[in-house]
């Protein structure tokens, strides 16, 4: 099936994914690489500089360029999700988020925390870095850019129809990536 939805997903929505739905996303999501994931984990909600719930988590560490104070995305392609792995289920648990966007396959810790928290992950086509960006309508916000560096640092984007998005784990255990 193919949808065209906003964030946030009802957890009724979520549970109707399946493995190879096609989501064409808007709303809000916010990046977060290696170094973003290490820093959050060890974070309660009351902590974050921002409020993650309902937004979708993005495997991405963007391009981007200022313009009279104003950031514009230049290229926002997904990041390899597999080096998310070891932190994926303690941002589920803790955080309210439902929807993790990436590239590549991730694990059963994973899988099982998506189960847990009612989430999916969706696959966006690597190498389309220019077609993310252009589907970021606003950046709302930047955190811990001097201390991360840009491509580290959690970016807050306002999105329209980003994708497309592959459901690649859906929030029944179904994956993918099994046996691969």
């Amino acid at each position: 099936m193919e949808y065209h939805v906003s964030l946030p997903f009802s957890s009724e929505f979520v549970k109707k994914l399946k493995i190879n739905d096609v989501l064409y996303v808007t709303g809000k999501i916010f990046t977060a690489r290696d170094s973003a994931h290490q820093k959050i984990r060890g974070m309660k909600p009351v902590d974050l500089p921002f409020d993650p719930s309902g937004m979708g988590l993005y495997h991405c560490g963007p391009l981007m360029k200022k313009e009279n104070d104003r950031w514009i995305a230049v290229s926002a392609g997904p990041t390899t999700s597999s080096r998310m792995e070891e932190f994926e289920d303690i941002l589920l648990d803790r955080f309210d988020v439902h929807l993790i966007i990436g590239k590549g396959g991730m694990g059963q810790r994973t899988s099982t925390a998506l189960k847990k928290t009612g989430s999916v992950y969706a696959a966006f086509p690597g190498g389309a870095g220019v077609l993310a960006a252009e589907k970021i309508t606003k950046v709302a916000d930047v955190y811990w850019l001097e201390e991360l560096g840009m491509p580290e640092a959690v970016w807050v984007l306002e999105v329209t129809e980003l994708g497309p998005l592959v459901v690649a784990m859906d929030s029944t255990g179904q994956s993918l990536y099994k046996g691969i």
